[in-house]
């Protein structure tokens, strides 16, 4: 054999062992590559700093791509006009109104096609909510739970989030409480059947003080939290039979709380579990984000006489904890 022969197996061989010493040197850069995770933000409806679905999902897609090396994202407003989008994404996340109105209802079909793909699918606050029936079924089927009206209800409370469990959604997560519009009693499949409870508490009474209504209050309700003291999950995991993954999250009504460090630890955890990242020990890190910040990331206009002192008074406490 000739000395070149040699020469390029040798070559190769370093080439290899170069490359090889890069991977391993950076793991996570190789563990996120090229993955795609599409937020679809619904329209404005409750008011400045409520159910701020656009800026809201604005701020979890910056989240994870300052956290994590190799991972892209798309904001849109609306149901995709060009539903290709759907072709590359690792994780699909809606953050709008739900019941009738629904974005995902007319789409139904199509959306099947992505689940049965393994793709991530998370939904939050009024986006769990879908009518019974077919869409039930299908949510059911697709992330494992979601809001039943005449079954679960839509309280503010202030939960306590002090029993976390070893998931990795909750990396680096410490306990923390929070005021917000926690649905609970939410529809789970049969035996919580690939379910995993991520936040858990008891609600007080006092959440259950409004009359019986498909959102409000009912029977079935007050059994499992005035009689029997079951801890209500508000936002949970689950592992699709395909082996896809999906997560529920029923807070977020109220802007500000993108603030609170935990809370938005939890979802932006939980977005890119749902995409299939691993997530680090101590979870996602991010740079923090203040009160006049937040506002700027509202679809209207901040009010003249507006005071964003007690909102960042609140956020200085819980995150300085």
């Amino acid at each position: 054999m000739t000395s070149n022969f040699f020469t390029t197996i040798l070559l190769t061989l370093s080439l290899f062992i170069t490359s090889l010493s890069i991977l391993l040197a950076n793991p996570v850069n190789a563990t996120q590559n090229d993955k795609h995770i599409l937020f679809i933000s619904g329209a404005p409806s409750h008011g400045f700093g409520n159910h701020e679905h656009h800026g809201g999902n604005t701020l979890l897609a910056a989240t994870l791509e300052e956290a994590l090396d190799g991972v892209r994202t798309t904001v849109v407003r609306g149901w995709p006009e060009d539903e290709s989008i759907f072709d590359d994404v690792a994780a699909v996340v809606i953050f709008a109104n739900g019941a009738g109105g629904h974005v995902i209802l007319p789409h139904m079909d199509s959306f099947q096609e992505v689940i049965d793909r393994g793709v991530g699918f998370v939904t939050l606050h009024f986006a769990v909510e879908v009518p019974t029936g077919e869409p039930g079924d299908k949510f059911l089927e697709w992330q494992g739970g979601y809001f039943e009206t005449h079954w679960s209800v839509n309280p503010f409370w202030t939960a306590n989030f002090d029993n976390l469990s070893d998931h990795p959604i909750l990396n680096g997560v410490e306990p923390f409480t929070i005021r917000d519009e926690w649905y609970y009693h939410m529809r789970f499949q049969d035996n919580m059947e690939g379910v995993t409870p991520i936040l858990s508490d008891l609600p007080p009474a006092e959440s259950l003080s409004r009359g019986d209504g498909p959102h409000s209050n009912n029977p079935h309700v007050r059994e499992a939290v005035l009689e029997n003291r079951e801890q209500q999950h508000v936002a949970w995991a689950y592992k699709r039979p395909n082996g896809g993954r999906s997560f529920g999250f029923t807070g977020a009504h109220y802007h500000w709380n993108w603030g609170h460090n935990q809370f938005r630890r939890v979802v932006a955890n939980a977005i890119a579990w749902t995409a299939g990242i691993e997530i680090p020990v101590n979870g996602l890190q991010f740079s923090p984000i203040d009160a006049l910040e937040l506002a700027e990331m509202t679809d209207d206009p901040i009010p003249a006489r507006w005071d964003p002192e007690p909102i960042q008074q609140m956020l200085d406490e819980a995150n300085n904890q």
